[in-house]
């Protein structure tokens, strides 16, 4: 072979011939050297004639070609075997600089929330596991367990009450930790609040006084938390639900409801807005039943509830309830200044018989009979209300699953805890859904090696039944940095009131993600459709505004933070036994395919925990408040003629709209010409991603003077529902319209949206104040 070599081309000494076979891979150029000539020493042949050349005998000649031909094939075999390595290389890192925290390599394939489910190319290679979506969605799926929902929800049969900061309470807390702990959570931890709640002290009583008589009416067992206490005496004025537009109705030129008790039944709207809209138009006290055609076989049963229009502490509005704050003596502008008790239907239909008044309208009769709007005699009612105040000590329960690329970012799964009375529907099926999924998601990560990219919280409030108390001292305590970390919250509680319908409250921006969910959950009541064939594709419309009486809004509404709750409940007939001594296991088993439906709940919940956990790019379809702006945008334009004749316009505020129409524009330019695979860009685009909802909040108000401060979802004069209903009145009511409060609100409004899209673009060299 040395001859063969040494004389290839005509004889001349071969030199060294330099092959860079090189591709990167994470910064490492790899190099072929091949060393093709004789050594030096041996020189050969050099010097030798050309006419020695030419005149080679041709069996010399026939060898050197098939010389010349073995040695290019053995060539060409090596330079392929190389190029197919290198591409290997390319496609699959080392193991071990997959898990040395370098960050220089992929566990999961890259994907996107635009893609389908299915779309997800797999590929067989060796190395770290890799869970590809439907193999992950399907895991979840096998592991639920009902005969463990079943178990956890047990825990609250047989007992009376799990009253907020009491021994129950505290108990199932212990177990939840407890429970966390043995699940091997990475972290496990207790969050202390220090609160003021308001508990029934002596019997409040219901009284009747007529003929310089007193007849006791009722003295009921529940009772209504933040009530302001003391005895007061009015004439009854029956106001159906106590919606604004049911007192709208009864409220005609001459008629005044000064001094009056004002009686609602419960439903539609939570009893803090019943209260808020009685004490408004100048009742002295309010008394709510359960009306038997909402409620069924409630005839003696009271409920409890709170009239706080808010969340959280009163006593500390804006500020974290820790042990050490120094509060200033303020209470939220929330609390009710009128006396508030809730009786029973069979009092209440007692009382319609003393009421010698007008009839109610058809629309307004429920199930008690006789019922009157008021009463022309001189009968009274008195109401006495002997509440008192206590300091609490509440515990909120956590534990987490620590992401391996971005522990810091976290999606929260919560459920409250407390409950006045046995509260199986209220806080048991949430409680047992959320240890459910803690032991599944769990195993998954620690026995079956799925690795989230980021991390999930598991989180047991306490005194949920006072107005999301909990949940709003630690999103208040830890307000500085839970915005830019919590990228969602999903809500687990009173997920099973019923069968026969679907309720949804969520965030615009979890709707894609929530569409492509229940497309993989079977549904409980037919097990051949999907969850999805179940509510349509005009589910969208049916979603359910989120209330103060939901422990998500305070995540939405005051933190900025997307959300959703998801459930089962009856459109047509509340759950009769909600916030009430009869709120039982046993009553809650009564529903049809209970277990079935709690594990769907827990399966959609778990499902949109991993998927934002899973995926590169965060599952949050920012593209959906386009659409909800342009929705105000087209109840806006029937007013323009209404404000240009004050001397204002709606054209800014339009144009704040298009502006953020272009940032979403450029944002889903930008996320499709990036490099997914590079984390930083990765990291800086999911950021612009999860602080939409967030730059929602109107940022020209105080938190602590307007907490729930979000355009879309909040309450006040800053919400663009509220600027709707001030541009209702130019034509309804002219005179009643303060334009200096119109200008206001179109200022925030317009600013508030401009600086949604200038956050969503990016980097601040490409914004400009400019419309």
């Amino acid at each position: 072979s040395h001859d063969c070599l040494s004389t290839q081309f005509g004889g001349e000494p071969m030199s060294y011939t330099r092959f860079s076979i090189a591709r990167q891979t994470d910064g490492d150029n790899s190099h072929v050297e091949m060393k093709l000539s004789a050594d030096d020493e041996e020189g050969g042949e050099i010097g030798r004639p050309e006419h020695l050349h030419a005149s080679m005998p041709p069996p010399r000649r026939i060898g050197k070609n098939l010389c010349f031909l073995v040695m290019a094939a053995l060539l060409l075999l090596l330079i392929g075997f190389l190029i197919g390595y290198l591409s290997y290389r390319g496609r699959m890192q080392e193991p071990s600089r997959c898990l040395d925290g370098s960050g220089k390599c992929e566990m999961t394939p890259t994907t996107s929330y635009l893609a389908d489910d299915d779309e997800t190319e797999e590929e067989e290679i060796s190395g770290p596991l890799v869970f590809y979506w439907p193999q992950l969605r399907g895991l979840l799926s096998d592991k639920l367990s009902v005969e463990r929902l079943q178990d956890n929800l047990r825990q609250r049969a047989n007992k009376y009450s799990f009253e907020a900061g009491q021994s129950e309470d505290e108990s199932i807390a212990s177990y939840i930790h407890d429970q966390f702990t043995s699940f091997l959570l990475d972290e496990v931890w207790n969050d202390e609040h220090y609160i003021k709640l308001q508990v029934k002290g002596s019997n409040n009583t219901v009284s009747i006084l007529e003929n310089d008589k007193e007849e006791e009416l009722e003295i009921p067992n529940g009772y209504v938390a933040y009530s302001k206490s003391g005895s007061v005496v009015g004439k009854p004025v029956y106001v159906n639900y106590g919606r604004k537009a049911d007192f709208q109705k009864i409220q005609k030129p001459g008629v005044s409801l000064n001094e009056t008790i004002i009686i609602f039944r419960a439903g539609k709207i939570t009893l803090a807005e019943k209260v808020a809209n009685a004490q408004e138009a100048g009742a002295v006290g309010a008394l709510m039943y359960l009306d038997p055609s909402d409620y069924e076989n409630t005839d003696t049963l009271v409920p409890f509830g709170h009239a706080h229009l808010g969340t959280g502490d009163p006593f500390t509005p804006g500020f974290p309830s820790f042990n050490h704050t120094q509060f200033p003596p303020v209470e939220s502008s929330g609390l009710p200044r009128i006396a508030v008790q809730t009786i029973s239907s069979k009092a209440v239909g007692k009382l319609f018989s003393k009421m010698q008044g007008e009839e109610c309208i058809l629309e307004w009769k429920g199930g008690v009979m006789g019922c009157k709007v008021n009463s022309t005699s001189k009968m009274t009612v008195k109401l006495s209300v002997n509440n008192v105040m206590v300091d609490r000590k509440i515990l909120n329960i956590f534990g987490a699953i620590k992401g391996s690329e971005e522990p810091d970012r976290y999606v929260v799964i919560g459920a409250q805890r407390d409950s006045w009375g046995p509260g199986a529907a209220k806080a048991g099926v949430g409680t047992a859904m959320l240890l459910e999924l803690a032991r599944v998601i769990s195993e998954m990560v620690k026995k079956e090696g799925y690795k989230p990219r980021r991390s999930i919280i598991f989180a047991s409030w306490s005194a949920g039944d006072y107005g999301a108390v909990g949940a709003t001292e630690w999103l208040e305590g830890y307000s500085a940095t839970l915005h830019a970390k919590v990228f969602t919250y999903i809500n687990l509680d009173a997920a099973v009131l019923g069968s026969k319908n679907v309720k949804i409250s969520a965030s615009p921006l979890l709707y894609t993600l929530l569409e492509k969910t229940m497309k993989g959950v079977k549904n409980p009541k037919k097990n051949s459709e999907t969850l999805y064939d179940r509510v349509g594709s005009d589910w969208v419309k049916t979603v359910v505004p989120l209330g103060l009486d939901n422990a998500a809004f305070p995540f939405l509404a005051y933190s900025g933070i997307p959300v959703v709750s998801f459930g089962f409940y009856n459109k047509d007939r509340e759950y009769p036994f909600l916030g009430t001594t009869q709120d039982t296991v046993e009553n809650l088993k009564l529903t049809d395919d209970l277990y079935a439906l709690m594990r769907a709940a827990a399966e959609v919940a778990g499902q949109i925990a991993l998927r934002l956990t899973h995926d590169h790019e965060l599952f949050l379809d920012f593209e959906r408040y386009s659409e909800e702006l342009l929705a105000f945008q087209e109840k806006f334009l029937p007013y323009n003629e209404d404000v240009k004749a004050l001397g204002l316009t709606l054209n800014w505020l339009y144009f704040a709209r298009g502006d953020f129409q272009r940032a979403t524009d450029a944002l889903r330019s930008d996320i499709a010409n990036s490099d997914r695979e590079n984390r930083i860009v990765r990291r800086a685009l999911n950021d612009r991603i999860m602080k939409v909802e967030y730059d929602f909040l109107s940022p020209y108000l105080s938190p602590k003077d307007a907490p729930f401060r979000h355009i879309f979802f909040g309450k006040g004069s800053h919400t663009l529902q509220s600027l709707l209903e001030n541009l209702h009145l130019l034509r309804t009511s002219r005179d009643s319209v303060d334009v200096d409060m119109l200008k206001e609100q179109l200022a925030l409004a317009t600013w508030t949206i401009k600086g949604a899209a200038n956050a969503l673009v990016g980097d601040i060299w490409d914004t400009d104040n400019e419309f």
